[in-house]
This record gives structure tokens, sequence and C-alpha cells, in this order.
């Protein structure tokens, strides 16, 4: 019996074009570029992160946030970020009685920009917010804490293999791997990825079927 369902946030529930596009033109490249790179460290399994490394050598992210934050291109998130059956799979979950949770690798700042969403979830929560991020244990022990469900009633839902299916499994979590962005398509069918996910979904309506069996 599920009990409580926790997502990732990038390319599990929101999609990541804005904030690529936006950091492409802050370094001033061209967005095809950094998607281009984007795919090619995830095609490596490095952090997306090191796409903006290649664009600009030595580049301190911190600091450039910062600095995009202080001339006012920060982050930003609206209704068009989310993917389309967010609302619905997560308002269906509430109504059977499954507690939903949003957690993922975010800043403080995208956990109060997806707070003002209101998505139909019992809490949201960011990484930026615990002082932990994901693959560390730390974050799913955090995770467990917030379930209010053992384990094994507890299913992650995300497309990152090392950040998301693997280290939630080691937690003991149920885990789902979603078919979407550049990590969920193109280690779908990893042979490790396969063995490691309880379940490999398309879409988060698949959810509420899994919770009903």
């Amino acid at each position: 019996m599920i009990e409580t369902i926790v997502f990732d946030v990038g390319e599990t529930i929101t999609r990541d074009d804005r904030y690529w596009q936006s950091w492409a033109d802050w370094l001033d490249v061209p967005r095809h570029t950094l998607s281009a790179l984007v795919g090619a460290v995830v095609a490596r399994g490095q952090d997306n992160a090191e796409a903006l490394r290649l664009v600009r050598p030595g580049i301190d992210i911190a600091a450039e946030y910062r600095a995009r934050e202080t001339a006012g291109h920060g982050e930003y998130l609206d209704e068009s970020d989310l993917y389309d059956d967010v609302r619905p799979a997560l308002s269906a979950l509430r109504e059977l009685g499954v507690r939903v949770i949003v957690a993922g690798n975010q800043t403080p700042r995208a956990g109060e920009l997806l707070r003002a969403l209101d998505l139909p979830a019992d809490l949201v929560v960011t990484s930026g917010e615990w002082g932990v991020a994901k693959p560390q244990l730390g974050f799913f022990e955090r995770v467990l804490e917030v379930a209010q469900a053992a384990p094994d009633r507890t299913v992650y839902v995300g497309d990152h293999p090392a950040n998301d299916i693997f280290p939630a499994k080691r937690a003991g979590l149920r885990v789902a791997h979603v078919r979407r962005g550049p990590w969920g398509h193109l280690w779908a069918d990893d042979a490790k990825v396969v063995a490691a996910a309880d379940w490999r979904i398309d879409g988060l309506g698949r959810l509420t079927s899994i919770v009903a069996d």
C-alpha cells in the first residue's frame, strides 16, 4: 500500500527549458549551443552544471547566480513551466488519500516560486532549504521524515538515475523512473535503471493506477 509519493522537481514536474534558456542568455551563447552541451554531459553521465563549465571554464556558478539575481535576471517559474499532467495527477493522488510531497535539488528561491504556484501538494520543499542535496543519504532521510510513512510505503518519482533512482532505492524507498527530459529519456532503458526502478512511467497519470493496484 502506497501512502506517500514524493516528486523531484526539474524534468519531473517542471520543464527545464526556461532555466537553460536564461543561463544561455546570461552567458551570451546561443540557446541551442547550451542545450546541445547539456545533452552531451547527460550522455557522459555528468552533472548538468558541467554544461556551464564547458561554456565558461572556471565559472563560479554560485557567484554568477547571485549576479543574475542582483541584475534582475534570477529564477522565475510560472504555470507554463509545469508539465500538463502535474495538477491532474497530484490532485487525483490526494483524492485517493495519498500524501503528496514535492522535494528536489533546488534553491530556497525556487522553493518560494513553487509554493506560489499553489500546487495540490501537502508539502513543497527544496534541498537549499534543507541544507542537504541529492544524492546524499541525508536528503532522503529528510524525505522519509516528512513522508510520515514507512520507506516501503513511500515512492520517490524522478528522472535522474544518479540523483533520484539509485540513492532513493538505497535509502529503502520505492522508486518510479519517469521518461521525461534528457536524463529520463536517455537512461530509460539502461539495465541498472530497469533493475532499480519499481516502476517505469511515461507520465505522472500512471501513478494513480499504481496506488490503486
